[in-house]
């Protein structure tokens, strides 16, 4: 469903048995939302959860949950309201994202922990499960603090190593990404963001909440550096040829996914294909074309393509220089569009 779980690098090698996830009541469900997602260039659909930080409609969840999202709506599963959500911003290498609840007003917040957190220490997990597009709660315990986990890849998300993680053992299954990891407060510990998968115990792992909001002020202040990005990136809408998969890399502009090394004996940026309505296929790019350079700047490969297209915003003008299939070199001036999220 696009969730995005993947295995763990290293688990508590604990055999204790966790109870099933139940319905979640109203206080543990208070600030937790539904999110669902079309990925408009790939024909697809995700779902995952989030967390209300503001009344006016702030929603914390993770990147991979919205990444490639071309629409994001958003459920408040205390009242069933629905709103349209628009990306404020993303730390990639966090799985951090930052979202805006368009119109909203009066919602309720998630009650924030200031504490520390202790191994051994109850929780629960509150998500939408396998995109049931109900909150479940699973209890838990805290197995381990500082964990790391290695998530594979899905959809457009590559897989990435995350740091500093909440371990916990408890019943975390896809759709809960984005959710709350509460203690037994009811306070939000944590930001549910991954779990084990095919092992004998279901191991979880949440971003500590603090690290997630220090992402999120940066976002708000406008901050680029460390691999945040705000807002929506710029696109041209190519998708790049990728070595290690028979499949499409990035969209040529969406960020994440576009920085696949490709095989080829030609300078350039393959292309694999070329998305109906964007300005690639304005231009006449077509697969098999190879984008050698942007705005005069030489792109080796489909790496460099990506760098050089994260520099621009969203109706910026760039001359695009590629060699066609017939090995004739061709230019076009496009102006870039707002990408997917």
């Amino acid at each position: 469903d696009g969730s995005g779980y993947g295995d763990e690098s290293q688990t508590s090698g604990t055999t204790t048995s966790v109870s099933e996830a139940t319905e979640a009541n109203a206080d543990e469900s208070t600030g937790v939302v539904i999110i669902e997602t079309v990925l408009g260039y790939s024909e697809a659909a995700a779902a995952g959860s989030g967390i209300v930080l503001t009344e006016d409609g702030l929603v914390l969840t993770n990147n991979h949950v919205i990444d490639g999202a071309t629409e994001i709506s958003v459920t408040i599963a205390t009242t069933g309201e629905t709103y349209a959500a628009t990306l404020v911003g993303t730390s990639e290498d966090s799985d951090v994202a930052l979202l805006q609840l368009e119109g909203a007003s009066g919602l309720e917040v998630a009650a924030i922990d200031d504490d520390d957190e202790t191994v051994g220490e109850a929780v629960t997990a509150v998500g939408n499960a396998e995109g049931g597009g109900v909150l479940m709660a699973a209890d838990g315990e805290i197995t381990a603090l500082e964990s790391s986990v290695t998530t594979a890849s899905s959809g457009t998300t590559a897989g990435e190593t995350l740091y500093g993680m909440i371990e916990v053992l408890a019943d975390v299954v896809s759709g809960d990404s984005g959710g709350a990891l509460l203690d037994d407060e009811g306070e939000v510990i944590g930001m549910t963001t991954a779990a084990s998968v095919g092992g004998v115990v279901t191991v979880g792992y949440a971003v500590p909440i603090e690290d997630a909001l220090a992402i999120v002020e940066q976002i708000l202040a406008g901050d680029e550096s460390d691999g945040v990005t705000v807002g929506y990136s710029a696109f041209l809408g190519v998708q790049t040829a990728a070595a290690t998969s028979t499949g499409y890399g990035g969209y040529g502009g969406s960020g994440s996914g576009s920085g696949s090394t490709q095989t080829t004996t030609t300078s350039g940026a393959t292309i694999a294909g070329v998305i109906a309505g964007t300005p690639a296929a304005d231009a006449g790019l077509a697969a098999g074309d190879t984008i050698t350079a942007v705005d005069g700047t030489a792109v080796a490969d489909t790496t460099e393509l990506a760098e050089v297209l994260a520099g621009y915003d969203p109706g910026e003008i760039v001359t695009i220089t590629w060699t066609d299939s017939s090995g004739a070199t061709q230019s076009a001036s496009v102006t870039l569009i707002e990408g997917p999220a």
